[in-house]
């Protein structure tokens, strides 16, 4: 095969063209060689690699030193840091070689051995280790990798950088694996490495990897745009070349000479337009932005000055204006988007200068500082450490793999706005952030103590949605306000992670208390003895246990007894289970009734506590306000629980594929966990003529409703689900 010598002026797409051609170590050679002028050392690498990793091959076929070749050029394209270079080189000697780490110090020097010893600690998934991906043990697996890429990264975010393109060459060679194997790199690719090459700044990665995942995931969504797209190619070329030539035109009789400016076209990428297609509810024919021209040019002046006459000229579409040159992406990126209409159709136009397109295409690796390490302090690559929780360790401490990689998953899904604090301080936020997440943004006292908000000088509620220029105030005072149910409307990682944990020493604090409040009812002394025994018997740490399990509340009671009012009574202090229609109590005291206290309306699975009140046991939720007080206070309380004999009854709507089974499918994965249905039926909305579907069905005690909902809207569009198993419903 010819090899093309690749420049940065040739686009990442011949460089990928040629890579996905190559079968053999030479040519592989050759390339990386067109791609980077080769030192003394690369040389070396290139011959240490094809050594170590002599008489491997990949599930292909073709001798495994291709790959670490190949994924060297992306790298080289990318950047000119050679450490980087060789390191890619290098990348599975360690883990996959007789090669130590060692040696590969003692070689080729400390820095490309950290750089190495990097990416060896991320274990990687792939070959026979691989999850299925229906297994419950894919995300386990995927989020220890993501902790460690992370944790790695932190340290030399050029680690990650290598690794982004390890996993592009992975996803090009992809068809050689099972179809199962496939489907769960393509998984992973789409929900972590793709977003993070978006937040990393580097377009050309990100793109590629979206779309190979798309082809794999969803292969008929990915047929069907392609097929429009090639079908219409040739027409959609001409209308491109025209309005092309019609832009050279103006720009030249405007004061621009053809050396000044660049004009490149581009039709939006499958994965891209698929998302589009769905956040829209439109055809691929109505997406507006599926033909694009890109105009560079030297300086930020002369990108206003093009935006001056393409929209003198075009009449544009001004919804769809963005200027983040003048308010860059978290990422570093900086571009001018306007929608046109031309006579022949709609393009979307982007302005931006050629160093702005360099940054834009390669991102973090663009404007590389070789003596900084690998670290930096910019905006580009601060939410490394905020994701990773590494600016708060005791938050860190208290997430595990799985907390920590659905907390980086939302942070690295991004369509972001831009919002300001009354002093004109920018702050970026994902889009559908609240006036919360703004508050937690600003720092995490602020998210707890928010009592009000002023946005552009309006009062209004916590949870109002920001849009993209909004001036927010929060008013705090000293009182920590945050609810636990608020973690569900923020949108930010950090404002969910902080509201979890908020709510998580809250109920920590809660069944210490709960705990010492049932001592002190079932022994029959004071509040201030029970604590002395506590402290006496050094149970302070386990002493919480009581509030939610009846087995240590019983083996307590026991062991402390001795401590109780002394009593003509044997069995004064025996627990005993007392059964009522929803409730079931442990006490050693005789109840004749249950009533639940309509303040905090706890509806069945939620967590409650009760109160003793004569021969009654008041129920309210462990959240409730009013019963917190009760609990300051010392009231009596009793260990209460929800009876299992009775199914919690929910209420679900949700909407299907229309496609034949769809219907039987959902249903047999609700008969598989286990819950029955009470009653079904069916709503056609007239206009969209989408099918609702509104369920009853019985849950058993043991499933969560977050599980539910969880599980279904992997496959499913689930709109509510609600429970309908009100605890007062047996009240007269």
């Amino acid at each position: 095969m010819k090899i093309t010598k690749i420049s940065k002026n040739f686009g990442f797409d011949v460089l990928i063209d040629q890579i996905s051609k190559i079968k053999d170590t030479d040519e592989a050679i050759e390339l990386l060689y067109s791609v980077y002028k080769p030192s003394f050392e690369v040389e070396e690498a290139v011959n240490f690699c094809l050594s170590m990793h002599k008489g491997q091959f990949r599930k292909s076929g073709e001798p495994y030193a291709i790959h670490p070749i190949l994924v060297a050029c992306i790298v080289a394209y990318l950047s000119e840091d050679e450490s980087m270079v060789i390191s890619s080189l290098l990348h599975d000697v360690v883990e996959d070689t007789s090669c130590t780490q060692d040696e590969v110090d003692l070689m080729f020097g400390k820095e490309v051995g950290t750089l190495v010893q990097g990416l060896t600690k991320i274990v990687e998934i792939r070959g026979d280790n691989l999850a299925s991906s229906k297994s419950n043990e894919k995300i386990t697996k995927s989020a220890m990798t993501f902790r460690n890429m992370l944790l790695v990264s932190i340290k030399d975010v050029r680690v990650l950088v290598v690794k982004l393109c390890d996993r592009l060459h992975n996803m090009l060679t992809l068809n050689a694996l099972r179809e199962d194997k496939q489907k769960r790199i393509a998984e992973e690719t789409l929900v972590v490495y793709a977003p993070i090459a978006h937040r990393l700044g580097i377009s050309s990665v990100k793109n590629y990897l979206e779309d190979l995942s798309f082809k794999y995931l969803m292969p008929n969504e990915y047929e069907r745009i392609n097929a429009y797209i090639n079908s219409n190619n040739q027409q959609m070329q001409l209308n491109l070349n025209n309005f092309i030539f019609i832009l050279k035109d103006l720009f030249l009789k405007n004061g621009f000479s053809e050396n000044d400016f660049k004009i490149d076209k581009r039709i939006k990428h499958a994965y891209s337009v698929y998302l589009k297609m769905q956040r829209k509810g439109v055809s691929i024919e109505e997406v507006l932005d599926l033909l694009g021209v890109r105009i560079l040019v030297p300086n930020e002046n002369d990108c206003y000055k093009v935006l001056g006459l393409l929209h003198v000229n075009f009449n544009p579409l001004i919804s769809r204006f963005k200027d983040y040159i003048a308010l860059p992406k978290q990422n570093g990126y900086q571009t001018i988007h306007t929608t046109l209409f031309d006579s022949k159709t709609i393009v979307e136009a982007q302005i931006r200068t050629f160093d702005m397109h360099k940054t834009a295409e390669l991102g973090v690796a663009a404007h590389w500082k070789y003596k900084d390490g690998g670290r930096s302090s910019s905006p580009t690559l601060s939410w490394l450490s905020d994701i990773s929780l590494e600016k708060d360790k005791q938050l860190s401490k208290d997430y595990d793999e799985i907390d920590l990689y659905e907390y980086a998953k939302d942070s690295l899904y991004v369509e972001d706005i831009a919002v300001y604090s009354p002093k004109g301080k920018i702050f970026t936020l994902p889009r559908g952030s609240t006036v919360l997440d703004f508050a937690y943004e600003v720092h995490s006292e602020i998210g707890l103590k928010a009592k009000a908000a002023y946005v552009n000088k309006t009062k209004v509620p916590l949870l109002t949605v920001l849009k993209n220029g909004d001036i927010v105030k929060i008013i705090t005072d000293n009182v920590e306000r945050g609810r636990c149910s608020w973690v569900d409307s923020v949108k930010t990682a950090k404002a969910k992670a902080m509201i979890k944990n908020h709510c998580k020493q809250k109920l920590s604090k809660i069944d210490f208390l709960v705990s010492l409040n049932m001592l002190k009812t079932i022994l029959g002394i004071d509040i201030e003895q029970v604590k002395q025994i506590v402290e006496k018997e050094n149970l302070s740490k386990t002493i919480k246990k009581i509030a939610t399990d009846n087995n240590h509340l019983i083996d307590m009671t026991n062991y402390l007894k001795k401590y109780g009012k002394k009593s003509y009574f044997v069995n004064k202090y025996e627990i005993k289970k007392q059964k009522f229609e929803n409730i079931v109590v442990y006490s050693n005291h005789k109840f004749a009734n249950i009533e639940f206290d309509y303040c905090c309306n706890p509806k069945r699975g939620d967590s409650i506590i009760g109160f003793r009140s004569a021969h009654n046991v008041i129920i309210h939720h462990k959240m409730c306000d009013t019963a917190n007080k009760y609990i300051e206070e010392g009231q009596d309380m009793v260990f209460v629980k929800w009876s299992k004999d009775v199914l919690k009854v929910f209420k679900m709507i949700f909407s299907l594929e229309n496609k034949k089974g769809a219907l039987a499918e959902f249903l047999s994965d609700l008969a598989r966990m286990q819950i029955n249905i009470n009653s079904i039926n069916i709503d056609k909305n007239q206009e969209s003529l989408v099918d609702y579907f509104e369920i009853k069905m019985e849950v058993p005690e043991n499933i969560s409703t977050d599980i539910i909902r969880q599980k279904l809207q992997e496959k499913y569009k689930v709109y509510d689900l609600v429970s309908l198993d009100d605890a007062y419903s047996n009240q007269k």
